[in-house]
């Protein structure tokens, strides 16, 4: 049975058009207010972005949400949890000061800031599932322990998995430090001795400390290493590869299959908005925002988290691509854009494999207001 997603374009030609009122309507028509229950905890899941990246969710869209919560009687906060890299983001203390500098404050949002896998990343509760891979999944206590959940997803590409939007915030976004470890699992990158120059970047953005230069060549340790896939962004010379065609459908199956471990005390009590907004190639985690590879499209909500990305994708490619960006083909209506951006990574996989253990349906009917 197909879903509904709700689609508001992004062109606004006067004051009662402007996109924090149209957010305000896709929140109703998709009838989040009627699962809302008066004094609701309610997780406002959303990533703040890393230092130095300028194309976060905006804190203005997040108090429109959080303004229609507090009218229905529930009770709000924003939520992440902490990185696996050694960033901003680190530990909640580094967290919460990188959300405030991004304007993410009491007085801005309206609601206060918790990061739900605790101080250091380990505060996180078991959750049974019937998965390909997993049987339990690791879930922050703060994700698991809130009455419902609305889900704000910048929807962008990832270098990793092709796309990171509903999926994958409920996924990555919701797991402990530990969870984290077990979707990364399997990934192990290589580094070609002979495109590498030595530069020792990789060795700068490794989380991990695991790879060192030995006569002046990068190697690294796959006892230690996390695949986290640091290492393959830093690298200007693409000197270290991953085989895509195998380790990132695993990541991507794990993916859903943590998505589902999220959301499974949260049947019916859970939505999402996508915003397909400044479409960057690479995820929020970034220190620094690329070149958008499509123009605006809108804002996308639903009660499905398949149904949504799949939306999301299609409306991103029915656009025309941007020739100043890290896009390399694909650039005409209709053509893949996540494809013409990352060739190698198919990232069908999350939603076929989110469909079929039932965390929602590619199917679905986009209803423009």
């Amino acid at each position: 049975m197909a879903s509904k997603v709700f689609f508001t374009g992004r062109r606004a030609t006067k004051g009662r058009e402007k996109l924090p009122r149209r957010l305000e309507k896709l929140f109703d028509k998709a009838g989040f207010g009627e699962f809302i229950c008066e004094r609701d905890l309610v997780a406002v899941k959303l990533h703040f972005g890393e230092r130095g990246l300028t194309t976060y969710l905006h804190p203005v869209f997040v108090r429109v949400i959080v303004d229609k919560l507090r009218a229905l009687g529930a009770r709000p906060f924003l939520t992440d949890t902490n990185t696996l890299y050694i960033e901003a983001r680190h530990n909640a203390v580094d967290h919460m000061e990188t959300a405030l500098l991004h304007g993410f404050t009491y007085a801005t949002v309206g609601a206060p800031i918790h990061i739900s896998d605790g101080l250091r990343g380990h505060s996180s509760c078991d959750v049974e599932i019937t998965g390909k891979h997993f049987n339990t999944v690791k879930i922050a206590s703060g994700i698991r322990e809130a009455d419902s959940m609305v889900v704000l997803s910048h929807f962008k590409g990832h270098n990793l998995t092709g796309i990171g939007g509903a999926i994958k915030n409920l996924s990555m976004g919701c797991s402990s430090r530990a969870g984290k470890h077990m979707m990364h699992a399997g990934i192990r990158p290589e580094v070609e001795e002979e495109k590498c120059i030595g530069c020792g970047l990789c060795i700068t953005h490794c989380p991990a400390d695991c790879i060192t230069l030995q006569d002046k060549i990068a190697v690294i340790d796959k006892e230690t290493c996390i695949g986290c896939g640091e290492c393959v962004v830093a690298c200007p010379e693409e000197a270290i590869r991953i085989d895509w065609s195998k380790d990132t459908e695993a990541v991507q199956e794990k993916m859903a299959e943590f998505a589902l471990g999220a959301v499974k005390d949260k049947k019916g009590r859970s939505c999402y908005i996508n915003f397909v907004l400044d479409v960057t190639p690479h995820c929020d985690c970034h220190s620094w925002s690329d070149s958008v590879i499509v123009p605006d499209v809108g804002i996308l909500s639903s009660d499905d988290p398949v149904a949504i990305d799949q939306a999301s994708v299609d409306l991103i490619n029915k656009q025309v691509g941007l020739v100043d960006s890290k896009l390399k083909s694909n650039y005409a209506e209709g053509e893949d854009k996540f494809l013409g951006v990352y060739p190698h990574r198919d990232y069908n996989v999350q939603l076929r494999h989110g469909e079929a253990i039932g965390l929602g349906s590619r199917e679905y009917e986009l209803i423009e207001i």
